[in-house]
């Protein structure tokens, strides 16, 4: 097995701008969710005259689409995974637009039939509610409560896990926002990491796990990690998702409720 100080090099070098994660092929595993976010996306987007992709990176899933609805439009807050959008949409004719996730979305009311996103950080209920027209729905793939609370555990000590993801506080607050809530789905998914490398590299491209993590700071915890892996085998955790679809009632017929 390598040595701690390899490891931690190769970690802390490797690129982690976007969301491709192959890199880790050999090094980590994840169970994915049984109703296949992937698959979904492209079935609803062949159906879409109009569709938008919330926090879309680096365009990694959606550009997996089969086949593009006349507009398509995404917004990404991060300049690097912005750029890398660009290049791998413009094949689907899409256009990338650079939106803080917390910000005012940048479309006019009633702009689309589809709204999408996988593991948006935040969610405007109210902006999406806005940007979608009468019948349009929103298919998402939510990053739960609780989601690596091992690694997390391990690394920062004993965390208090918030409600901010549950997918209740999500039905509650699609539902506020004037939609209706026509699918909402938990799963539990074992991770495995096999070497500290691949710690390291994870959490420098999925940042708010630990926050303000670096190799310095974070030396001694993965330091024992290391050891534990080397004693034990592969470190193991747990993602936790949820799949939420959504719909903005269409209007009724002129004189009727």
């Amino acid at each position: 097995m390598r040595g701690f100080d390899d490891l931690v090099a190769e970690g802390a070098a490797v690129p982690v701008d976007g969301w491709d994660f192959s890199w880790f092929e050999g090094r980590a595993t994840e169970e994915r969710p049984s109703w296949g976010y992937a698959r979904l996306l492209g079935e609803r987007m062949a159906r879409a005259r109009r569709a938008l992709d919330l926090q879309t990176g680096g365009g990694e899933v959606l550009a997996t689409i089969p086949e593009a609805p006349p507009t398509l439009v995404a917004t990404e807050g991060w300049p690097p995974n912005a750029a890398l959008a660009r290049q791998r949409l413009a094949s689907l004719g899409g256009r990338v637009v650079e939106v803080g996730e917390d910000a005012r979305l940048p479309f006019p009311d009633e702009s689309f039939d589809l709204v999408t996103s996988r593991h948006p950080v935040t969610v405007n209920w109210t902006e999406v509610a806005r940007v979608l027209e009468p019948g349009g729905t929103y298919l998402a793939q939510h990053v739960g409560a609780g989601s690596l609370r091992e690694l997390i555990d391990f690394m920062m000590g004993p965390q208090v896990v918030g409600k901010a993801r549950d997918p209740e506080r999500a039905r509650a607050e699609a539902t506020a926002a004037g939609l209706t809530v026509l699918d909402l789905r938990t799963e539990a998914l074992r991770i495995e990491f096999f070497d500290v490398a691949a710690v390291i590299v994870f959490l420098r491209k999925v940042i708010w796990t630990v926050p303000g993590f670096t190799v310095d700071a974070y030396l001694g915890r993965l330091r024992a990690l290391h050891e534990q892996i080397e004693s034990d085998g592969p470190f193991v955790a747990h993602s936790q998702r949820f799949l939420i679809e959504v719909r903005k009632e269409p209007r009724g017929p002129i004189g009727r409720p």
